[in-house]
């Protein structure tokens, strides 16, 4: 099989710094499939990359190099790991966007060496993009750098439930639809207060008519909220961090 790389950034497509990484990988593996996750993350959003790369690591088979490169932290002391993780090879900046793999049983992480020459306003280009190609053309973790054994780990914060059963979440993420995720977990029954209004928790977003907003388990297990047809997010002005409650019926 082709090798498979996966690209993740928040560089946008206008400057042609992904076409870099990209010529890097090539001129490796000139017959590696490439596949852009995405590149229009906000600028330097790691906790947004952290999200994205949960929902998709595991997606790919086994072997596949999974690149993660928002890096706010470029050039300074911040580490450059490259992480095993359930047959998956991941890269990117010790800075908490590889946490998903790195929670795993059993992974493991090497701290990269930053090479002679490498510009320290580019490691995706020079540091980055040169490991995941060693790594596709078969290297083992190990080859790549010394053990880490305290790499940066982020968690979505987990929700706190009261004694009459509510369950205390927040806002984690806004997708490009202005759907609003959370982090509750999914739930057969309940209500959702959120931002002043009560919602019931539906199936889909169909169950709901043009403009109704709705709260719904997604397809990640979190309970969301939606407006059908439009944004929750500008609908109702939330963001990351914004409190939402979860009720049980009765």
């Amino acid at each position: 099989m082709r090798p498979i790389l996966t690209l993740l950034t928040d560089f946008g497509t206008a400057d042609g710094y992904v076409a870099e990484m990209k010529g890097v990988l090539l001129s490796h593996l000139s017959e590696a499939t490439i596949v852009d996750v995405s590149h229009d993350l906000a600028a330097g959003d790691v906790d947004g990359a952290r999200l994205a790369v949960a929902r998709y690591w595991r997606r790919f088979p086994p072997g596949t190099v999974h690149l993660v490169v928002v890096d706010p932290g470029v050039g300074t002391a911040r580490r450059a790991l490259a992480v095993s993780s359930e047959g998956r090879l991941l890269v990117g900046p010790d800075n908490g966007v590889l946490s998903p793999s790195l929670l795993a049983a059993g992974a493991r992480a090497v701290s990269l060496a930053v090479p002679a020459g490498a510009s320290p306003t580019f490691h995706g280009r020079d540091v980055f993009a040169p490991a995941a190609a060693r790594l596709a053309m078969g290297a083992a973790v190990d080859d790549l750098g010394d053990l880490c054994s305290d790499p940066e780990v982020r968690r979505t914060p987990e929700p706190r439930r009261r004694s009459d059963g509510t369950v205390e979440g927040q806002v984690i993420a806004v997708d490009r639809f202005g759907n609003v995720i959370t982090n509750l977990m999914t739930r057969r029954d309940g209500t959702l207060e959120v931002a002043g209004e009560r919602l019931p928790l539906r199936r889909t977003y169909g169950d709901a008519s043009t403009g109704e907003l709705v709260a719904l388990t997604g397809s990640s297990g979190l309970v969301e909220i939606a407006v059908r047809d439009g944004s929750a997010a500008e609908r109702l002005g939330l963001c990351r961090g914004a409190a939402v409650l979860l009720r049980p019926v009765g």
